[in-house]
């Protein structure tokens, strides 16, 4: 089963992040064949790192809880909060089948929070910008919690536009970066 984990920066981490990258990268190496999407948010700046997404296959939530929490970053206080949820990959792929590839084009996290009844539960006809889609769900699958979607854009509003408006109690839209291992 697929889960959602965004783990956000605390203020005035990044000495930190950067001392532990490669702690980072190791902890993450051990996940590689269950990994369906992994990579940083920047603030609008496009350059300031404001956390980390990853999207993995794992046995069950306690898996899920284990990855998150166990992560070297978290372990060290460099992030101020997790956000850890179900999801359903609705596209079937991983962010390395993305047929727009790994660079080009404007990258974005859309996260929509749910409020009420649930939206978004289809693709979107043209899914030709869509790296990675599916509803963020409880931990038995049963509720709907919201919305997670990385796409290709040419700016937030179109990033954005992914999601139904007026559906969501909050959207977040973040820069985001293909992310893993330097080659």
């Amino acid at each position: 089963m697929d889960f959602f984990c965004y783990h956000r920066d605390r203020q005035g981490s990044m000495a930190l992040r950067k001392e532990l990258l490669e702690a980072h990268w190791s902890y993450m190496d051990r996940y590689a064949a269950e990994m369906v999407a992994r990579g940083p948010t920047f603030a609008a700046d496009g350059a300031t790192p404001t956390g980390s997404v990853h999207i993995v296959d794992l046995p069950d939530p306690a898996a899920a809880r284990a990855f998150a929490f166990d992560e070297p970053n978290y372990q060290a206080g460099a992030y101020r909060d997790v956000l850890l949820r179900r999801w359903r990959n609705m596209l079937g792929r991983t962010m390395w089948d993305f047929p727009g590839g790994r660079t080009g084009g404007n990258r974005y996290l859309v996260l929509g929070l749910g409020a009420g009844q649930a939206a978004d539960l289809d693709v979107p006809p043209d899914t030709s910008d869509l790296i990675a889609y599916g509803p963020l769900l409880s931990d038995d699958a049963a509720a709907w919690l919201g919305t997670a979607a990385l796409v290709r854009a040419a700016d937030r509003d179109e990033a954005r536009a992914v999601l139904t408006p007026d559906r969501y109690a909050e959207v977040e839209v973040h820069d985001w970066a293909f992310g893993g291992r330097p080659s």
